[in-house]
């Protein structure tokens, strides 16, 4: 494929953090067949002055130092023009949660242009001068948004046709229908006293349906109650459609 489908840009004061883990396995793979491309720009680049200045101190005082926003614009601005109808996001862990839902609407997106995060933060100028559109992998901070790019990345990227052997392997993973994920087993059937289920064994797929969504719903219920609500409420809706 010489014109993937997909193609990313990351934004980065980093660039040798990529591929990275995005180089192998699935990712790794699709990379090399040109299902999605990746492109990896340095921000400190696109620094005008002879020391490369990418930050500088707070107005109004604290710690830490800011991404300057000529600096950053610069840099979108040479691979991302006006028209360009890729999604423009900001890792930043004030940002909005990302969900398999987003990422499942990132994955139809063209591709994504990616700015990693670094210091203290970014000038809110150049986020609302460029439309950045802040996400967050986590109620944690990280030290910059290059882990937080590959991770978001790796999570879209496995979505993309062609790219997971079976379309089939992405519908009954943890966070779709918002549930988490039901137990798996394999081989050996015995293994350290412990015996896989008998309704695994028997050949009924209806059954093993219905005993994978139970397990779902009891993981769900126990671990994760914003999600059982969440599924609760849709379950509800799709009842009342039906009725």
């Amino acid at each position: 494929m010489s014109n993937p489908a997909f193609a990313a840009t990351v934004l980065t004061l980093y660039p040798d953090m990529f591929p990275g883990p995005l180089g192998f396995a699935l990712a790794g793979q699709a990379l090399k067949k040109g299902i999605w491309s990746l492109q990896v720009e340095n921000i400190r680049d696109y620094a005008l002055d002879k020391h490369h200045t990418v930050d500088d101190t707070p107005y109004g005082g604290g710690p830490g130092m800011v991404l300057k926003p000529d600096v950053l614009a610069r840099a979108i601005d040479a691979v991302s023009s006006a028209d360009d109808p890729r999604p423009r996001l900001l890792m930043s862990p004030r940002g909005e949660p990302l969900t398999q839902e987003l990422v499942r609407e990132f994955a139809k997106a063209p591709g994504l242009l990616i700015v990693c995060g670094r210091f203290e933060g970014v000038d809110e100028r150049v986020i609302e001068g460029r439309g950045l559109r802040e996400i967050s992998i986590g109620d944690f901070v990280l030290s910059g948004g290059e882990p937080a790019a590959i991770c978001l990345l790796d999570a879209v990227v496995r979505l993309l046709p062609g790219v997971m052997g079976k379309y089939e392997s992405g519908e009954w993973e943890s966070f779709e229908k918002d549930l988490l994920e039901y137990p798996h087993y394999t081989r050996p059937r015995e293994w350290e006293g412990r015996t896989v289920p008998e309704v695994l064994l028997s050949g009924n797929h209806a059954e093993i349906a219905r005993w994978r969504l139970k397990q779902a719903e009891a993981i769900t219920q126990a671990r994760r109650p914003d999600l059982w609500q969440r599924y609760l409420a849709r379950r509800d809706r799709a009842e009342d459609t039906d009725g």
